[in-house]
């Protein structure tokens, strides 16, 4: 396969004819338009961004989705490093003149990042939850590009305010920001990409617009969810030991405004407070939670700090390397003011939902 820019954004488009319809989102202040060759993909994805969809307008950022059989390019691709606590392979790169392209392991999707080509091609209608990954990594781009910096946690809003939760994998943030959620006076604004930043004389936080995420074990035990699943499957799966239901990873999209109700998304609020999940399912100690100091506690940071990933392009074009190096110096100033609570002990999801949103209602 040629490796030049332009040959292989053509290798990828394979000259797809393009509908006349795209696809414009209002992102914050940044602009982007989806051009497709399935209005069935497009049809999607209007349902899936539809509270940040707009009228036709000049984009920021242009991406291009090709419907088409996975891509078969004879090149090597080098496998990316997964963070601490991660297994097996998920991403592959080829680096290139002016570009990366990237292919998902498990589906074969094929994505080439560069300044002047944004496109997915493979399976996008099968695998479409890819290309709103896609569609999201480029206004994550334009966020970091913009010295915002990047968050693994979730993000609610409550009296005004903006609180994050964070965890290490499987500790529960997803299982409690929804149980928060159940509360009217909640919003939400991100489930596990938070971007903050100094503005104005305060920490601002800002989402993706991408769905909640969650496996089974969030579903089966919260009401408001629990039409997620067919009654059979959930009483299937409430006869699994709660250790193998709680590690079960199979994926449903929460559609935030459909079961919580209209206008329950936020774009961007001012942080308040974090909140960092370092209980233990199987703890006997009751739950505890406490302020503290996170220079200090900066074993607590590994649980905030995220990578951008592969398909982080610096505003120099260049991209971000696996082998990159977290600065922690950079997350305790971007926190400087933030209240940082740490619940420990036992996970109890009903115990911190009454005891954090008295403690933020303080």
């Amino acid at each position: 396969m040629e490796t030049d820019l332009d040959a292989v954004a053509g290798l990828l488009h394979n000259n797809a004819l393009l509908c006349e319809d795209a696809l414009y989102l209002s992102i914050g202040d940044c602009k982007l338009r989806l051009r497709a060759n399935s209005a069935q993909l497009l049809d999607g994805l209007r349902g899936y961004f539809a509270h940040v969809v707009s009228a036709v307008q000049s984009p920021d950022i242009d991406v291009i989705a090709v419907e088409r059989d996975v891509v078969d390019v004879d090149v090597s691709f080098i496998d990316w490093k997964r963070e601490p606590g991660k297994s097996g392979r998920k991403d592959a790169y080829l680096d290139i003149p002016d570009g990366r392209l990237i292919r998902k392991v498990r589906t074969g999707m094929l994505f080439l990042q560069s300044e002047k080509y944004r496109i997915a091609a493979g399976p996008c209608i099968e695998y479409d939850n890819q290309v709103i990954n896609f569609i999201n990594a480029q206004y994550m781009n334009w966020l970091q590009q913009r010295s915002w910096l990047i968050c693994h946690a979730a993000a609610l809003v409550y009296q005004g305010r903006g609180f994050a939760i964070a965890g290490h994998s499987g500790g529960g943030k997803s299982t409690l920001m929804l149980n928060l959620l159940d509360h009217d006076s909640v919003s939400y604004i991100t489930n596990d990409r938070l971007f903050i930043k100094k503005r104005a004389g305060e920490i601002r936080a800002v989402g993706i617009p991408k769905l909640p995420r969650i496996n089974p074990g969030t579903i089966v035990h919260n009401p408001r969810l629990q039409p997620l699943i067919e009654p059979q499957r959930r009483a299937s799966l409430l006869a699994l030991p709660p250790q193998e239901l709680w590690e079960l990873e199979d994926k449903y999209d929460v559609d935030v405004e459909t079961i919580y109700g209209a206008g329950r998304i936020v774009q961007e609020a001012p942080l308040s407070a974090f909140l960092i999940l370092n209980w233990q399912r199987n703890s006997e100690a009751p739950l505890e939670l406490a302020a503290v100091d996170l220079a200090s506690r900066r074993d607590l940071l590994a649980a905030i700090m995220k990578s951008p990933g592969p398909f982080y392009q610096y505003a120099d074009s260049s991209f971000f390397q696996d082998d990159t190096p977290f600065d922690e110096q950079v997350y305790l100033d971007a926190l400087d003011g933030v209240r940082i609570y740490e619940a420990r002990g036992q996970a109890d999801f009903a115990g911190l939902t009454g005891v954090f949103l008295d403690e933020m209602s303080g």
